[in-house]
């Protein structure tokens, strides 16, 4: 009964295809009762297999566990037999791949700090929580111009870790991916988003990936080599700091307390970007040693199940409490 010949999908009206993937395609949709516009993820579960699923349940665990302003947020999760609904907020702005486009030869390195600390800070508070997210880049960060902000989105490759955890599975886009991962060989989690945070702040101020050649493999021996050059226009300090993220050896990369005090990154109005710790009661209940780990559990449970009895749904899922 939750969908109509008018398009309508239990609170939201959907328009408008803002985005497709292999299972996936993104709506713009309208709240019936509120008129607030957002971002409404179909996914074809009936197209999935295992690792495939594996892969989605990873991604709403995920958006689900962080709530940060540089972060989109997942407002609700719908699920039936044969569709899953993510409803997200609307990146009004395009993502960071469409803007370093049309900014040929990079953006001026005062716009590309501000963006870049957001990114980081958003990438700070998600390891904080355990969330790694292996697959940095910049179709991964969204502009949102009203509320003057670059988020984080797109979890779907993103792994929980516990600190000093290696992991074993390889993903990620090429041009983005950290040489660890491209050798097939188990890998620092947190290191290999500073990779890619490199390869962003390069992009921001030159304009193009820094290994990217005519064909994948010769990109490959790049990479592995860790070759790049970096435009004569980029200032000392911003080639400093993309030096120390863009390291072959994951433990000589710098770390990301260490990319947020780097010189090139000060100055910055901090009424934007100061960093939103979680709440304590959060991280505590998402803390995996913590011994109150059960409470969140158990209260997002309960709160499901009077929440599906109200409404006599007992087949979907709305988690409209993010705890």
């Amino acid at each position: 009964h939750m969908k109509s010949q008018r398009g309508y999908y239990g609170l939201y009206h959907l328009g408008r295809t803002l985005g497709r993937g292999h299972f996936a395609v993104v709506k713009l949709g309208r709240n019936v009762n509120t008129g607030q516009l957002v971002a409404v993820k179909m996914i074809d579960k009936t197209k999935l297999d295992v690792m495939a699923t594996s892969h989605l349940l990873q991604e709403v665990r995920c958006m689900r566990r962080v709530q940060h302003p540089n972060v989109v947020r997942l407002y609700e999760v719908i699920d039936t037999p044969t569709t899953l609904y993510l409803v997200m907020e609307l990146a009004e702005g395009g993502d960071l791949y469409d803007y370093i486009l049309r900014h040929e030869g990079g953006v001026a390195e005062v716009t590309a700090k501000r963006h870049f600390a957001q990114i980081v800070r958003a990438v700070s508070y998600c390891h904080q929580l355990h969330v790694v997210h292996r697959d940095l880049k910049p179709e991964n960060v969204v502009f949102f111009p009203q509320q003057g902000a670059v988020k984080l989105t797109d979890f779907g490759f993103s792994n929980l870790f516990q600190p000093g955890m290696m992991l074993a599975t390889s993903c990620g886009s090429l041009a983005y991916s950290a040489p660890e991962i491209l050798l097939g060989e188990e890998y620092d989690a947190p290191a290999v988003d500073i990779w890619s945070l490199g390869v962003i702040l390069y992009m921001l101020v030159c304009g193009v990936p820094p290994f990217q050649e005519t064909n994948d493999s010769e990109t490959l021996v790049m990479i592995l080599d860790c070759r790049y050059s970096i435009p004569e226009h980029v200032s000392d300090e911003c080639r400093d700091l993309i030096s120390r993220m863009l390291q072959k050896d994951p433990s000589r990369r710098s770390s990301l307390d260490e990319i947020e005090a780097h010189h090139w990154l000060q100055g910055l109005d901090n009424a934007l970007l100061s960093p939103e710790a979680p709440p304590h009661w959060l991280s505590g209940a998402l803390s995996p040693s913590s011994p109150h780990s059960g409470v969140g559990v158990i209260l997002v449970s309960t709160l499901q199940v009077l929440f599906l009895l109200l409404v006599n749904q007992p087949n979907i899922m709305m988690d409209l409490f993010i705890l």
